[in-house]
């Protein structure tokens, strides 16, 4: 149990205590001191209870305080302006908390005894055959993955599905220019490009022939009714673009549970639509099927609704199409019934970028009204895009879409230029394995580091700084607490207790990793890692803070003890930290 967990169990204790009469279910919350000389946590629950209680908040304050079972883990509560109250961790629980977190390897993160683990199921990155992957698919694969590892890290079910698009009308073109012509010679030395090649001819002749669209409407026919020549030709597609996909999700050290395609689902998408149909909540409108809102809730709020003119207009989701054909709303119905039915999950969490906001709404809508019966919840994650120098869309200088492996390769290479030009005496192949574990590193946490829903600007210099809020910052301080225990002599034992926190430094360097444990749940309930990364940051800058006031090596006794043992705390914290969001820490650079 974290320290803000304890502060707040023997907090509500007293409120029950002083006023019974307050409302059963309220919690108070305990956060970190906003300024260390005001006390280590803090508390307005007097100030929220005051007004439905009919009580002065500071004289409620005062009672609260009288009334708080400080024995063993703070001095007794400071009240501070009109009924804050402000707590310092006492040191005896300080320095107890100290050796238990040395021996717990989920650094107090674990969830507590008594709560009741999730079952998530994560659905992100999402690639399409027969493309290759490129930095639009960067920010979905790299969110979902730290939020899957922080998921298990702290105890909950998580499966992940990487839900790949290998269905669908760009197939028919494929499958057109596939047989008309192929370059084998080209496909075999670079598939990706081939297919992309044959898919943009493909496009240019639909755009400006109707006949070709009727060709390519013919073959995805044959496709869905399982003609054999053009399903090998798919399942060669599939083939290839899978080994891009491990490639790539190799090197980003993404492991996925399911790769489940949207092909996987089609025996369910006819019975849906007729599910749908038969419950009322789809019907026909001029030759196709669609949901339309049902008119239970404020306007404003309905998804299946747009204000035009003053007036509200219908905006139905389409289930399927007037030929026959169905549509990712279809697919993704069908999916959810498929993982409610395959992995009983408490809840799935889709990762995507935010323009697909509106088909998120109008999917959740439409499956609790078809199964309101299913507590699942359902969460769309959604995210910013990646801008250029230029604000508008990152690009290359060409104005083609980015590579994701391309960048990827640019990333290790520029480390590599700086690692060389820091350590050039290094063996090549360590320069190397550094190089990829800062480059890659750096791209994922300067995609983390904004808030997700916010936009960022790419910029090299600033993800590859060895300064500032970087992964390569954060990497440098792992190093550097590795330093000194390479300096150590031989045989030295790890640090022990007894421990004793003395130097308002170490106070607060060791509050601030006792926090780990209090900041994964916050990640966790907004989905945002960017919290992870800040809190990373302010780690790594106390640790910084402590190194220069307080000397590590020439200490002695129980002070040369405790400090070895923040050193080692520091270093768990920040490499555990780094690994929940997918990246690695190199043992020097």
């Amino acid at each position: 149990m974290t320290f803000s967990h304890e502060i707040t169990a023997r907090l509500a204790a007293a409120l029950a205590a002083v006023a019974p009469e307050g409302p059963a279910d309220f919690v108070p919350a305990v956060t970190p001191a906003a300024d260390p000389k005001f006390g280590d946590y803090q508390s307005n629950a007097a100030l929220l209870l005051a007004k439905p209680l009919g009580r002065n908040p500071r004289q409620l304050a005062t009672e609260l305080a009288e009334a708080f079972d400080a024995t063993g883990l703070t001095a007794p509560p400071e009240i501070a302006g009109p009924g804050f109250l402000n707590f310092r961790v006492a040191p005896e629980a300080m320095e107890a908390r100290l050796a238990l977190l040395l021996a717990d390897e989920t650094l107090g993160a674990a969830l507590p005894p008594g709560v009741t683990p999730e079952r998530l199921v994560i659905d992100f990155s999402g690639p399409n055959v027969a493309k290759a992957m490129h930095v639009g698919h960067i920010r979905s694969t790299i969110l979902g993955d730290a939020l899957a590892r922080i998921a298990r890290f702290v105890g909950h079910g998580v499966v992940t599905d990487n839900h790949i698009g290998d269905w669908g009308t760009q197939f028919g073109m494929l499958l057109v220019a596939w047989k008309e012509s192929l370059d084998r010679a080209a496909l075999e030395a670079d598939p990706l490009a081939e297919m992309e090649r044959l898919y943009k001819s493909m496009t240019a002749r639909c755009q400006a022939d109707p006949s070709a669209r009727e060709a390519a409407r013919a073959e995805l026919v044959r496709l869905q009714s399982g003609d054999p020549e053009n399903l090998a030709i798919w399942q060669e597609m599939i083939r290839l673009s899978q080994s891009q996909f491990h490639d790539i999700y190799g090197r980003l050290g993404v492991v996925f549970d399911h790769a489940l395609g949207e092909s996987f689902y089609n025996p369910w998408l006819a019975e849906t639509v007729e599910a749908l149909a038969a419950a009322g909540i789809a019907r026909e409108s001029e030759g196709a099927m669609c949901v339309f809102s049902d008119r239970a809730g404020p306007e404003k709020d309905d998804p299946f609704l747009v204000s035009r003119d003053g007036q509200w207009h219908d905006n139905p989701a389409l289930v399927r199409k007037a030929d026959g054909g169905f549509n990712y709303t279809t697919t993704d119905l069908a999916t959810i019934a498929y993982r409610v039915r395959a992995f009983a999950p408490t809840r799935i969490v889709y990762i995507t970028d935010g323009r697909q906001q509106l088909h998120f709404r109008q999917l959740f809508a439409t499956y609790r009204r078809w199964h309101p019966e299913t507590a699942v919840r359902l969460a769309h994650v959604w995210f910013g895009a990646i801008l250029g120098d230029d604000g508008k869309p990152f690009k290359t200088r060409s104005g083609d879409t980015v590579k994701l492996a391309e960048l990827l390769d640019e990333a290790e290479e520029r480390a590599f230029a700086l690692v060389t030009e820091k350590n050039p005496d290094l063996p090549e192949a360590e320069r190397r394995d550094i190089a990829r574990i800062v480059g890659l590193g750096s791209v994922k946490y300067a995609d983390l580091l904004p808030s997700r829903q916010n936009d960022y600007v790419f910029s090299w210099d600033k993800m590859l700084s060895l300064q500032g809020n970087t992964a390569g910052y954060l990497q440098y301080s792992y190093v550097r607490t590795r330093s000194i225990f390479r300096k150590l002599e031989d045989g030295t034992p790890p640090p022990a207790g007894p421990f004793e926190l003395t130097e308002p430094a170490e106070r607060l360097l060791f509050l601030q990793l006792s926090r780990f444990a209090e900041e994964l749940p916050r990640v966790l309930e907004d989905f945002r890692p960017n919290l992870l990364c800040n809190y990373l940051y302010e780690t790594a800058t106390r640790f910084h803070s402590f190194f220069e006031a307080c000397p590590v090596l020439r200490s002695e006794g129980t002070v040369r003890a405790t400090r070895l043992a923040l050193c080692e705390l520091t270093s768990r914290v920040i490499r555990e930290g780094l690994g929940l969001l997918g990246i690695e820490v190199p043992e020097r650079m």
